[in-house]
């Protein structure tokens, strides 16, 4: 495989001995079956080794066959791994269907967001992955094995955000809905008073709500609403909310930032696709000069914890670019951070100076570590193993089910293995 070797933002040089982009399923069963260690590479988003192999096979999905298969009758679509979120949206919105929810960007892969629990925004509106009703994957011995939501039950709640350390998805059957409109707005400056005393009010507003901050002021800089078109709800958009003043003209997250690449805002409807994510699909985030780190927490932790957070604003604010606030519905899946509990997630992203940021995350973390805070698997924690492993109640069971399907540990890695494994390898 030609093409790049690290990940998006540079930080991370992958290890792999090998870089293999396979054409077919069969192809990469061969591969995965001929492999003493192998791991998937989506679009590179994340900030970790979670996706690295070092000395082994990389393999990307990206050119496996991945044309998307509507089931009307079954209110799912089957795509290729490889896939990205955008393509897959603009393809199911002609044919009248959408995704319940997006994340920030729709430049993803579906298999890389879900295998991490990514998500997007709104207080009924779970993580990617809870979307996943199927998922199919090559496993240790290079066949292909399916789990689903109907058959496997609780064992499929252990599969979908697995960190590829079950085996190599190659198909993902997702739910959707009808294809809906969504119309955003802006507000600035809403002071932190008003959101300590309104927490729940300015969550629950709309479809999805965003906050952003870049923790220099007591102030959220920008509240992103995504409100859907035809719900019901007492919100309406005013010229001023809270104390926060509309927005008159389309704004960029990062202050200062030209709007030029996010989605339309002011209030202009327009479909799911191209309102739910923040950035458009045919903006190409270049290779950023930024680090990114994320918590999620319960979220009747969430006052206290922002508060906690704003105790150490000095220590955040000089390595800080912006901060994004949002809520994520409870769901079932065990490595999920928001599993059988509503969180919220606290997301920052940092200038690329990782000597720097890892001293601020030190101070973050500790200022969260009493609201149970999980660190989001894809970006950047100092948090210990240890204490990440206390976090997940069916991590047992979880190592039970990759001793299954794969008894070799040829899909873990040094990531998976410290924090999953307590660094032991298998016999």
């Amino acid at each position: 495989m030609t093409g790049q070797r690290g990940n998006w933002a540079g930080n991370i040089t992958y290890g792999a001995a090998r870089f293999h982009r396979p054409g077919s399923v069969g192809e990469l069963q061969e591969l995965v079956a001929g492999s003493r260690a192998v791991r998937a590479l989506g679009t590179r988003h994340s900030f970790n080794e979670i996706a690295d192999c070092p000395g082994g096979d990389a393999v990307s999905l990206d050119g496996l066959p991945g044309a998307p298969e509507l089931d009307p009758a079954h209110g799912t679509v089957t795509v290729g791994a490889g896939t990205r979120y955008g393509e897959l949206s603009r393809w199911l919105h002609g044919e009248g269907y959408a995704l319940r929810n997006l994340g920030s960007l729709p430049h993803i892969s579906v298999a890389g967001a879900c295998a991490t629990a990514t998500h997007g925004s709104g207080d009924a509106n779970g993580n990617l992955a809870t979307a996943v009703s199927a998922v199919e994957l090559v496993t240790a011995d290079g066949e292909l094995a399916v789990l689903s939501r109907e058959k496997d039950g609780d064992r499929f709640a252990g599969a979908v955000v697995a960190l590829g350390a079950l085996g190599v998805v190659t198909r993902l059957t997702l739910d959707v809905v009808p294809a809906f409109d969504v119309r955003q707005y802006v507000y600035e400056n809403l002071p932190w008073e008003r959101l300590e005393e309104h927490f729940e009010e300015i969550m629950s507003a709309a479809y999805s709500v965003s906050l952003f901050t870049g923790w220099r002021d007591r102030v959220i800089d920008q509240v992103w609403v995504k409100r859907r078109e035809g719900d019901p709800g007492a919100w309406e958009p005013a010229p001023r909310w809270l104390d926060a003043t509309a927005a008159t003209a389309d704004l960029h997250p990062l202050p200062g930032m030209p709007a030029v690449n996010c989605t339309a805002q002011l209030g202009v409807p327009g479909p799911w696709y191209d309102r739910l994510p923040h950035f458009r699909l045919d903006f190409t985030p270049s290779s950023g000069e930024e680090l990114q780190s994320e918590y999620l927490l319960p979220r009747r932790h969430a006052v206290a914890a922002l508060h906690a957070l704003d105790g150490v604003r000095d220590v955040m604010a000089p390595v800080l670019q912006v901060s994004e606030i949002r809520t994520v519905a409870a769901d079932d899946l065990w490595l999920s951070p928001a599993y059988r509990e509503d969180v919220v997630g606290v997301h920052f992203t940092w200038k690329k100076d990782w000597p720097a940021v890892r001293r601020v995350l030190g101070a973050v973390e500790e200022a969260l570590e009493p609201f149970e805070a999980r660190p989001h698997w894809g970006k950047l924690f100092t948090m210990s193993p240890e204490r990440v492993r206390s976090l997940y109640g069916r991590l047992p069971d979880f190592r039970e089910l990759t001793g299954e399907y794969d008894p070799a540990g040829k899909f873990r890695n040094p990531f998976v293995d410290e924090v999953f494994f307590a660094g032991e390898r298998p016999a």
